[in-house]
């Protein structure tokens, strides 16, 4: 990206935030501070009203608005490869909430543009995979979202899934994320007075309850991080003969799959898992073409165990 089209850029960033931080900046151009700071003078000077605080980061003079904005090809046919993720893989609320949006962004875009999203229509689509199918396609996102923006108290009806046990709670909800084929909704439970992972799905019904929380609970990505730590996740490294990986694409995900290396004639995985003996046994399903890396210890485990088959049997 040249410095003129980078400066652009960075004015739209600008507007996008009511604040935006100079290593922010830097982060996404993969620039230097000083470079950041030298581009931002160069808005200064162009007659941006432009407003830095140190320690803060910049904003723009309330009031101020940018003329336009055109989309290039690539960002346009980027819309509607979203929108196609939009449509099955989040509720019936959100889906019509982003349509709408699209529509907005439509109308905007240059008559090439235009015609260039209704000839790609029909050549992107978003299948799901048999998994998927069993998502319960409520309209609970769209609540949960609003009651986190404006810290209201939900109460749901809640169907556990390994005890199939329906309870009544009210909950203070932190954020939402999407995991293995489901939406889950962390949020603090004033029942259990602790924090909780909810599965969308699983919530029968949802209500707000007409009151506002005050406690600051930590953000979802710092509840995840810390999660992570506190359930000291292992490190297991596998290698899978080629002849058997299809057998176990979908699986993967439900043991921890992290990431993937193709050799020769086999495929590394990589897994985060809190339980080696739960994994331990999976592998063992495919253990006469497969083969543990690291660690020693879960190498000693599968030996163990199938030392305990051929004794038994």
């Amino acid at each position: 990206m040249n410095r003129i089209d980078r400066i652009s850029a960075i004015l739209i960033q600008l507007q996008s935030r009511r604040v935006v931080k100079a290593s922010d900046i830097a982060e996404r151009f993969g620039i230097s501070l000083r470079t950041v700071y030298r581009d931002v003078r160069s808005l200064e000077e162009a007659g941006i009203p432009v407003i830095g605080e140190a320690g803060v980061g910049y904003s723009l003079v309330d009031g101020y608005r940018l003329p336009p904005i055109m989309f290039t090809r690539e960002e346009a046919t980027a819309f509607l490869t979203a929108e196609k993720f939009v449509e099955k893989m989040t509720d019936a609320s959100t889906a019509a909430q982003h349509k709408s949006a699209m529509y907005k962004v439509r109308a905007i875009l240059k008559t090439a543009e235009k015609d260039l999203l209704e000839s790609m229509d029909d050549s992107i689509e978003v299948l799901k995979s048999q998994t998927q199918r069993r998502i319960n396609n409520n309209d609970h996102l769209q609540p949960i979202l609003n009651a986190i923006a404006h810290k209201k108290v939900l109460c749901i009806n809640y169907m556990a899934g390994y005890s199939q046990e329906k309870t009544k709670r009210d909950i203070e909800p932190v954020g939402v994320f999407y995991l293995d084929s489901y939406w889950h909704m962390i949020a603090y439970c004033r029942m259990r007075r602790d924090y909780r992972d909810f599965r969308t799905d699983r919530i029968r019904s949802l209500v707000e309850t007409g009151h506002t929380f005050e406690g600051k609970h930590p953000t979802l990505k710092a509840y995840i991080a810390q999660t992570a730590y506190e359930h000291k996740l292992e490190t297991i490294v596998i290698r899978v003969d080629n002849a058997i990986v299809r057998f176990i694409s979908d699986q993967k995900y439900y043991n921890g799959f992290v990431s993937e290396v193709q050799l020769p004639t086999q495929l590394e995985m990589t897994f985060l898992t809190m339980s080696v003996e739960g994994f331990v046994r999976w592998f063992m399903m495919y253990g006469d073409q497969a083969e543990i890396v690291s660690p020693e210890f879960v190498k000693a485990r599968v030996n163990a165990l199938a030392s305990a088959i051929s004794t038994r049997n």
